[in-house]
């Protein structure tokens, strides 16, 4: 794999990973105030600039890995989402401030060993 196109698939990963946390923060937002004030979660939620942001982000991230797929091998790219999986538990611990176990954090590790054993048998 070409450093571009590793650059690539990360941004891909990462920014998908990113959307998440942005549509998750949004939907929170939007769910509280629909309780709290009234009114239809799903106009919240649309009028939400979180989910908004959200949506665009995914939406970049989603172009990225369309043009990623052009240039990988889909068994080289595809376990790079275990990557995701990681960002997503260290994002939802740290800015969302979720309780996470530590089975959580043990899964996520192996699930990211996993994509390391895959990268290293790419490389040999």
């Amino acid at each position: 794999m070409t450093l571009p196109s590793l650059m690539l698939l990360l941004f891909a990963v990462f920014s998908a990973a990113a959307g998440q946390v942005m549509l998750k923060h949004g939907m929170r937002a939007a769910a509280l105030a629909a309780e709290r004030d009234g009114g239809s979660l799903a106009t919240r939620a649309v009028t939400s600039p979180w989910v908004v942001l959200g949506l665009v982000v995914f939406a970049v991230s989603a172009v990225a890995w369309l043009s990623t797929l052009a240039r990988v091998p889909l068994s080289v790219a595809y376990p790079f989402n275990a990557l995701g999986y990681l960002l997503i538990v260290l994002a939802s611990s740290t800015l969302l401030h979720e309780r996470t176990s530590l089975w959580t954090w043990v899964g996520s590790l192996l699930v990211v060993t996993g994509l390391l054993t895959v990268f290293a048998g790419q490389s040999g």
